[in-house]
């Protein structure tokens, strides 16, 4: 097993990936942060990462694609999709296409880390701490 949990954070919005990158590196997970949706897609398809932490409503190329994407290339890999934008039925879309989970804006760094710490926990990392 790899010594550290490797994440990609997608969001649009620069802000997020600024707060949202250093938090979860904090507690020891690698994290590649992205804004651009397509060079987030063409990282994927060159990396397995254990944990894909996506915005769902992004331009060219939203969410559901992204972890429609992560689905053909991993079954492992878990994806938690954040969204501004929390529906019951956007809900279920991503579940039913593999979500992981699904975290609504707006959050604190500890509530997403408490979710990517339960990803770990179902991929066998158990030296992963959700707080920092």
């Amino acid at each position: 097993m790899k010594e550290n949990l490797e994440i990609l954070l997608l969001d649009d919005e620069a802000i997020v990936g600024n707060r949202l990158g250093p938090a979860i590196e904090k507690v020891g997970y690698d994290v590649e942060v992205f804004e651009d949706p397509k060079k987030a897609l063409n990282r994927i398809n060159e990396k397995e990462f254990d944990i894909v932490v996506t915005d769902i409503m992004m331009g060219d190329v939203n969410g559901i694609q992204i972890l429609e994407e992560v689905r053909k290339k991993s079954d492992k890999t878990k994806v938690i999709i954040i969204t501004g934008y929390a529906t019951v039925t956007l809900a279920r879309e991503a579940m039913d296409k593999g979500a992981f989970d699904m975290i609504a804006k707006p959050f604190t760094p500890d509530d997403l880390r408490s979710v990517i710490a339960k990803a770990a926990d179902s991929l066998g990392y158990k030296k992963i701490i959700a707080k920092a």
